[in-house]
């Protein structure tokens, strides 16, 4: 549809080509086959966005995910074979500022219906310490002096974080975010697809209530609570913690994969001292050798507290909402809920 528009050079051309002969050769879903036109042909980025058009698409849409599960998002390199497959779609859904790669696949596609996530709500700057008790939407001046930490987190962890001077893009973490996504990711297909608006329209419904259950299981299963400390290899969830009034301490600077220096050991173990915070979090899709590193030498415990940047056999859930659900049973159990 579009490939020829995006290839400089013939030789590309020749393998985007071949690439999209064999995914249309390999592939049994609908989406590969260019002469059926009864699915929507969704692009979806990764996981969350992949469960959203899933769900809201339904048995209307025929989803690709770019990233294939295990994969760690942040580093994902595509293949000419999924350039092509990005500009022969219907409608791709991503979040810009996560997979560099992919932002510039989708700028050159010239699909005309693309949808940054990031623009169907509010991102922040979040540093590697989060609070949800000094954190306002309105108070963008408090976050100035995180800066230097999230700047530091970003380069560790390989996220890219967008020009807007360090805006966390992990909204899918706080269900309220999601639920805002989830609304303009229907109304928009909808209007990429108006001959199934009403079913889109439905699903849209059915998946913010189930959004909202989530987070009033998590208003309630956090409200009371020995500490309001946790202490994460991966500073994923600043959005989650400012939503239910907790504190996230991100061991910055250095990758999930990476071991603390001797000073921020000293750092966490007089914070979970004097937060009596009790639990390390690593994630599923990195190594768990620095959580294990922290809690040997400052007697904490290690758990899993799932970042849902994609779902493999190792997730604790099938879906989305599983997996949220075991993230706030981990949480309870970590921060002492009552």
């Amino acid at each position: 549809m579009n490939v020829r528009r995006l290839i400089p050079t013939t030789a590309v051309a020749g393998a985007v080509v071949l690439g999209l002969t064999a995914l249309s050769a390999c592939s049994t879903s609908d989406a590969a086959d260019g002469g059926n036109g009864d699915k929507l042909k969704v692009t979806a980025s990764f996981y969350p966005m992949q469960f959203l058009t899933e769900r809201i698409g339904g048995e209307h849409v025929a989803v690709t995910s770019l990233t294939k599960p295990g994969v760690e998002p942040h580093d994902l390199e595509l293949t000419p074979r999924q350039i092509g497959s990005i500009s022969e779609s219907d409608y791709v859904l991503y979040l810009k500022g996560i997979q560099p790669a992919v932002d510039d696949a989708v700028e050159q596609s010239g699909v005309k219906n693309t949808v940054d996530a990031a623009t169907l709500t509010t991102l922040e700057n979040h540093g590697s310490e989060v609070s949800g008790h000094d954190h306002g939407h309105e108070g963008e001046e408090e976050h100035g002096h995180e800066e230097e930490a999230h700047e530091e987190h970003s380069e560790g962890d390989g996220h890219n974080h967008g020009e807007e001077g360090g805006a966390d893009p992990h909204i899918w973490l706080d269900p309220v975010k999601y639920a805002e996504v989830a609304k303009g990711v229907g109304k928009s297909l909808e209007k990429a697809d108006p001959d199934h608006a009403a079913d889109y329209k439905k699903n849209t419904d059915a998946l913010v209530a189930e959004l909202g259950e989530l987070n009033t299981a998590y208003e309630t299963g956090l409200k009371n609570t020995s500490t309001k400390t946790f202490i994460t290899t991966h500073s994923a969830f600043g959005y989650l913690a400012e939503r239910y009034g907790l504190t996230q301490q991100g061991i910055a600077g250095i990758d999930p994969e990476a071991e603390p220096s001797p000073a921020r050991i000293q750092e966490i173990h007089t914070i979970a001292e004097k937060e009596k915070a009790t639990t390390v979090f690593f994630e599923t899709l990195a190594s768990d050798r620095t959580a294990k590193t922290l809690a040997k030498d400052t007697g904490l415990k290690t758990g899993v507290l799932d970042p849902l940047e994609g779902i493999t056999d190792k997730s604790r859930g099938a879906d989305y909402i599983e997996v949220m659900e075991s993230n706030l049973a981990a949480l309870q159990k970590a921060l002492g809920a009552k």
